[in-house]
């Protein structure tokens, strides 16, 4: 490591990554909290504290495929300078204040790649853009939260089976353990998969810059990162919060620990293969999927159909944000 190349500029851009990721956390939050806070199992504050910590205990649990792809996988990391990273970085931080602040449920993890491309194509044009890493990227955006979709209603109808007999009572007092057991679960995989594009950004950041000779994710960045992640979760989306939990669909206890168990294993797929897929997409699919299992009229198709529109826009309007970031960065950096 060339701590030589540790200079103000570097550092500065260190801090806007982790800003970006705090952001990301907040932004994020309700992907894991919004099932049982709008199941009342959980109180909202208890909720961001437990999803919060969850999301850092993934550091020691997953390894670092994610960051790969996403500091080497979608741009070629050989033009990536401190503008291109700056304008990502801006980009993407612009389009989710911009979210967070309308209550969008949009997805951070796509802001990012949509940032990192159009920061790479203004700096070198198309060629600069890893087609393989990036085709993989977008083919997750439509498969994840169909996964989620599929796997919750499956998990709806086993569930219904398993406890077709049961007394009421005691079948929702379990359910709502599962539920949190569900919730951590898929804490532990958003902050899995979310964290670990940031700490992509920061590698080939000190990759770009020749503090390394060749590009690794050090484990520093990594565990700052799911750090600085748990505590953004930790202050919670509440607008996002309200869309999520219950202007979908009004979740029970057995179609939250569904959902979430649905989200989550589709999570734990996508990081160990290295796939930065979208938290959001993931769980907004499996939130739909439990609905219509129980009734298809129960799920509110018009704002499911709102945030459909909304991932549709997340990576151009996102690359379009950085590309203007980036040119202004150019001037500076």
């Amino acid at each position: 490591m060339d701590l030589s190349a540790l200079n103000a500029t570097l550092i500065f851009l260190i801090f806007v990554a982790l800003f970006f990721d705090f952001i990301n956390g907040m932004h994020d939050s309700a992907n894991a909290i919004a099932t049982v806070v709008s199941t009342r199992v959980l109180k909202p504050f208890h909720a961001v504290l437990f999803a919060g910590f969850f999301n850092f205990a993934a550091y020691f649990i997953f390894e670092s495929h994610v960051a790969a792809t996403i500091g080497k996988g979608i741009v070629a990391p050989d033009l990536i300078d401190n503008a291109v990273v700056c304008g990502a970085l801006a980009g993407a931080i612009a389009w989710n204040l911009i979210t967070w602040w309308g209550g969008i449920p949009s997805s951070s993890s796509h802001a990012l790649v949509g940032g990192i491309v159009g920061a790479g194509v203004s700096k070198a044009g198309f060629s600069s853009i890893v087609w393989s890493g990036l085709s993989k990227t977008i083919y997750a955006i439509a498969l994840s939260p169909f996964t989620g979709f599929v796997l919750a209603i499956l998990l709806m109808i086993l569930m219904s089976w398993l406890f077709v007999r049961a007394n009421p009572l005691w079948a929702e007092g379990v359910m709502r353990k599962l539920q949190l057991v569900a919730a951590a679960l898929y804490s532990l995989g958003h902050g899995s998969n979310d964290a670990q594009k940031t700490a992509g950004i920061i590698a080939v950041l000190l990759y770009s810059n020749g503090v390394y000779k060749e590009f690794i994710v050090p484990e520093w960045a990594v565990l700052s990162c799911y750090v600085v992640m748990g505590l953004g979760t930790m202050m919670g989306g509440w607008r996002i919060v309200h869309t999520m939990g219950s202007r979908i669909t009004k979740l029970s206890p057995m179609q939250g620990a569904c959902a979430n168990t649905a989200g989550a294993l589709t999570l734990f797929a996508a990081t160990y293969l290295g796939v930065p897929v979208s938290t959001t997409h993931t769980i907004t699919g499996a939130i739909v999927g439990a609905g219509t299992a129980r009734r298809a009229s129960s799920v509110r198709w018009g704002v499911a159909s709102n945030i459909v529109w909304a991932w549709v826009i997340t990576l151009p309007a996102a690359a379009l944000l950085a590309a203007v970031f980036y040119h202004i960065s150019a001037l500076f950096l």
